[in-house]
């Protein structure tokens, strides 16, 4: 049986080591680092403002398949994701779970 690794010597070294090097170095350089600084919380704040946008355009203007979903759906698995996120001791795990089976749920019964 003929199984290359060239593929996954390739993935390893251009798409994980390079990436793993700035996260080794960011846990060096931030040990220091006041978690309640000026800068932490500015950073913390646009790095929650971009994941934040992102997920409004892909519900707003979904790709691919999530395009077919109906926007009211989507919108109703945001608002529920959220409200779960909220209510159950502000877990993100709670909040994805809860949004990804609205909008599973949503997509199977209004998705012709």
């Amino acid at each position: 049986m003929n199984f290359p690794m060239e593929p996954y010597l390739a993935l390893l070294l251009i798409g994980f080591l390079p990436s793993e090097v700035w996260r080794w170095l960011g846990i060096l350089l931030g040990r220091g680092i006041d978690e309640n600084s000026e800068i932490i919380l500015w950073v913390r704040a646009v790095a929650t403002a971009l994941v934040a946008a992102v997920v409004a355009r892909i519900t707003l203007f979904p790709p691919g398949a999530l395009a077919a979903v109906p926007v009211e759906v989507r919108l109703a698995a945001l608002g529920l994701g959220f409200l779960a996120f909220l209510l159950i001791r502000r877990s993100a795990f709670a909040g994805v779970i809860v949004g990804e089976t609205v909008l599973i749920a949503g997509a199977a019964a209004f998705t012709p």
